[in-house]
């Protein structure tokens, strides 16, 4: 999982960064999830990475007024 550079949110269509931030959002459900049964996280610095990136989509959002 890598971050997601602000130039590349912004260059997506209002419709685009809903799409990933509804993807972004159920991954990182699903990482907590897995991490509070105890699973082995596949990288541990993912759900950091997951967390950094929605909070740059909901910025740009709010910035364009989407949110």
């Amino acid at each position: 999982m890598s971050l997601i550079r602000m130039n590349e949110i912004r260059e997506m269509t209002p419709q685009e960064r809903e799409d990933k931030l509804k993807e972004l959002s159920n991954d990182l459900m699903h990482e907590r999830g897995v991490a509070a049964m105890g699973g082995a996280l596949v990288s541990p610095g993912k759900i950091r990475a997951l967390r950094k990136n929605i909070a740059r989509l909901k910025t740009v959002m709010s910035q364009e007024g989407e949110l």
